[in-house]
């Protein structure tokens, strides 16, 4: 799946349902929902929390109507955190 130039690769279906992200190849999130808490982590598992919610209606998967806008806004998240990167250097 691709959402704004970012390549969202599933790990695991459910419970929970996550995916590895990628921009030009290297790995720079990582996206959990687990009991409707969803998070994004940048560059990857472990790493800095960027975005998180509560208001999933999805415990260990995303509903099918709810899985495009959450995945993009921390996608967004992601995007955001480079781009406040690259402009400080």
């Amino acid at each position: 799946m691709i959402i704004k130039g970012y390549e969202l690769r599933m790990t695991c279906r459910v419970c929970p349902e996550q995916y590895d992200v990628y921009k030009d190849g290297a790995q720079v999130g990582y996206l959990r929902l687990r009991h409707g808490c969803f998070s994004a982590e940048y560059p990857d598992c472990g790493g800095e929390m960027v975005y998180y919610t509560e208001d999933c209606d999805g415990d260990g998967a995303f509903y099918s109507n709810e899985r495009d806008l959450f995945l993009t806004e921390a996608i967004n998240a992601i995007d955001s955190r480079i781009s406040g990167q690259e402009s400080q250097q």
